[in-house]
This record gives C-alpha cells, structure tokens and sequence, in this order.
C-alpha cells in the first residue's frame, strides 16, 4: 500500500499556493469563456472571444491564498479526523469540504470581481481594483461576498466528489505499480479524471453560482432564493442553460485538476523529501 505523507501545516500551505498559482494563470481564459457563456447577458455581449485575460489581476491576488488555505486545513483536517480503513472516503469528503468552507473565505470576494470583470459588468475599460472599489461603493463588504452561499453549496458536492475519487485513483494506482509512492505525474492523471467527474456532475450549481455572483442589484432588497433562481433559469431557458458552460468547464477543470493536483504532489514531494 502506498505509504501516505503527512505534510505540516507551513508545508501545506506552500504547496497548495504554488499549486493555485498554476491552475489559475494557465487556465483562466477557459474560465473567461465559461463565464461568459453562463452569463445571463449572453455570450457574445458578455464579451465573446475578446480579452480573455480580462480579470487575472484578482486571480494573481487571490489564487494562492486561497489554494494554500484549501490544502492546509485539508491536510490538518485529514490527519485529525478519527476516520481511517473503510471510512477513509468519508474523512475526505469531510475533509475536503471543511477545507472548501476555509478557502471560500479567500476565494469568494475575488471571484465576484474576476466574473464582473470577466462580463464588463462595470464597463470594458475597468481594471480589477476599479471593480473592487465599485462593489465597495456600491454595494459595501457584502457585494464582495455575493454568492458565497452558493459558492460554498457549488464547492462541497465538488470536493465531495473530486477528492474521495482522487484519494481512491491514486490508492488504486499505487497497488498497480508495486505499493510505491506515486510521481507526481501519476498523481496528475488521477486528479484529472477526478475533477473532470466532478465538474460535469455539479455545473447547474457553477451556472447559478454564476448568476448570482453577476446580479448587480442592491443587496439590502429582498433577493430571490436560490431555489426560486434555479427555477426561473430552468424556466426561461431551459436544461440546457444549467449545463452552459459543461465542456469548457469539464476541460478546464479535467486539465486544471492535473496541474493543480500534480503541482502540488510535486512541489509537495519536494519539501517532504528534503
């Protein structure tokens, strides 16, 4: 059996930043392009094909902090909890989510400004500080956490799904090649086929995440629920408008979780080995 690493917190928190770092400047005009076909604008108006970079300055301020704070408190998380034999998927999906609800913390205020950006909300001309400063003005700390209910509900059945999937590939893998510890290549393969799943199965959750976080409307009024959301885009526009998005989405995040997961097994073996 593949002998499992027990990272430190510090260690953790390297190489999950390192690791958000990658994903996120590699991949995010994928991320652009789902964003604008989720857009409720429609594609073209969102912005189409045009400045798909538009936005990576919140991602470069945030991606790290929020990758590291994910990896530590999963880490931590998984070493804690009393969950081990048979009910090793549980502790992952326990741990996985404990450390979404941490990282979202981080995550969620860059994010409203990267999908605003990403759609021209406030104009083609705005920078990433600009924006900020806008939902500030307009909209006070709680328009920077727009959506983070939503966020939390989209990340939770997606970590529940990515990690006990990878923690089983990588187990699997392992007993193939002989009980060693898997390279990070290897572990790379096994992070992609994870979130690759994961993304297609929870992209009506992506789609409304969306919405919400684009919704300019002044958050002191009474709001829609969620469900009542869910309900008016399957409405107005039918199923497929909740899978908009699935396959730059699935692509993104099959491709991302490889490079997401590998860099850290890596960066990770690094500092373990030393």
């Amino acid at each position: 059996m593949e002998s499992e690493r027990k990272p430190t917190f510090i260690q953790s928190l390297i190489a999950g930043g390192a690791a958000g770092i990658a994903v996120d400047l590699l991949f995010f005009p994928i991320d652009t392009i789902k964003t604008r076909l989720q857009s409720s604008q429609g594609f073209v108006k969102a912005g189409g094909f045009k400045r798909i970079y538009k936005g990576i300055g919140s991602v470069v301020v945030g991606s790290a902090p929020g990758a590291a704070m994910f990896f530590s408190t999963y880490e931590m998380s998984k070493q804690s909890l009393p969950l081990h034999g048979q009910l090793a998927p549980l502790n992952h999906m326990i741990s996985a989510s404990i450390g979404e609800v941490a990282a979202c913390l981080v995550r969620v205020p860059t994010e409203v400004v990267k999908t605003r950006m990403q759609t021209s909300s406030y104009g083609s001309a705005a920078t990433s500080l600009a924006t900020a400063k806008m939902v500030l003005k307009h909209d006070g700390i709680k328009g920077l956490y727009r959506g983070f209910g939503i966020t939390i509900m989209r990340e939770i059945p997606f970590t529940s799904l990515q990690f006990p999937l990878y923690e089983f590939l990588k187990y699997r893998l392992s007993l193939a090649m002989g009980a060693r510890q898997l390279h990070a290549s290897e572990a790379a393969v096994c992070g992609s086929i994870a979130g690759g799943v994961a993304a297609a199965l929870t992209t009506p959750l992506d789609v409304l995440k969306t919405r919400v976080m684009l919704d300019m409307r002044d958050p002191t009024s009474k709001m829609p629920s969620l469900l009542s959301r869910f309900g008016q885009i399957y409405i107005d526009e039918g199923m497929k408008a909740l899978f908009a998005g699935v396959v730059p989405r699935t692509l993104w995040i099959s491709a991302g979780g490889a490079v997401f997961l590998g860099a850290y097994e890596w960066v990770m073996g690094g500092l373990v080995d030393r």
